[in-house]
């Protein structure tokens, strides 16, 4: 075979490769838009069952050992006031889908220096006390981060992200063995699928989750203005200069922006809640 018609011959192997592979993603709509309007589809490769299960598994160990070190739970008040603030906030939870009034919500408080939170698929949440202690936050700052975990669970972010990972590895791997390029060539394309398709990816699903999350907020009743706040003693105690083009998080800066647009928009929703 002739070096171009080889070449050609492999890289329409490539395109249907890819193509099987992205024929085996189903197309989702996993949340509403609501008043932040975010109605993005998403393709996903994993099922939410395989996800589910994953996390589940990873929840159970974590507090098994958390709990084991003595760190669960050890602060009766701060556990009252982020039960007490997770569940006004999940309250709301069906205005971006149903199915979330239905999930088995579980909050805890974690004893650790790290300024930290998160939720995981299905909603189980846990805030750490380097959040609370270090940022002093108030109850709608707490209520900003908690809201913008549970956004990434609504959202299901994860599930997307493995989904990505998962499609991106084997188109990698099958195009660096058809053409032939070798384990550095394969590395240069991983690097090259992080720094335009990864990457961006990231900092879309934390946008997402930074205007649901002050959609939620002020839905249950808390200022969605303070999400805003938030970020600003985030930016004081951060110790990350990461640039943001080579980070998974938008920067600070830009963060803030958004954010101060999208606050405002769901004000008459806070303003409403407080009468």
């Amino acid at each position: 075979m002739k070096p171009v018609q080889r070449h050609s011959f492999l890289s329409s192997l490539v395109m249907a490769s890819a193509i099987l592979l992205l024929s085996a993603c189903e197309t989702v709509q996993t949340t509403q838009g609501g008043a932040v309007g975010v109605d993005r589809q998403q393709r996903m490769m994993i099922s939410a069952q395989e996800l589910d299960q994953a996390a589940n598994k990873q929840y159970a160990e974590l507090i098994a050992e958390e709990k084991k070190k003595g760190n669960l739970n050890r602060n009766a008040a701060q556990v009252e006031r982020v039960r007490a603030i997770s569940n006004r906030l999940t309250a709301q939870t069906g205005v971006f889908r149903q199915d979330a009034r239905r999930w088995q919500w579980e909050v805890n408080v974690l004893s650790s220096e790290e300024v930290n939170a998160w939720c995981m698929p299905g909603g189980k949440i846990a805030v750490y006390t380097g959040l609370i202690d270090k940022l002093q936050v108030s109850d709608d700052e707490l209520a900003a981060v908690i809201g913008h975990e549970i956004a990434h669970a609504l959202r299901e972010h994860a599930r997307e992200r493995a989904s990505e990972q998962r499609v991106a590895g084997s188109f990698i791997s099958i195009g660096s063995a058809l053409l032939g390029v070798g384990g550095l060539g394969q590395q240069g394309a991983e690097f090259a699928y992080m720094g335009l398709i990864g990457l961006p990816n990231s900092r879309s699903h934390e946008t997402e989750a930074d205007r649901i999350g002050v959609e939620l907020a002020a839905r249950a009743g808390y200022d969605p203005r303070a999400a805003v706040t938030l970020w600003q003693k985030m930016g004081k105690v951060s110790s990350n200069s990461t640039p943001a083009f080579l980070s998974t998080h938008p920067s600070s800066s830009a963060r803030i922006s958004d954010l101060t647009v999208y606050s405002e928009r769901v004000m008459p929703l806070y303003q409403q809640a407080r009468k």
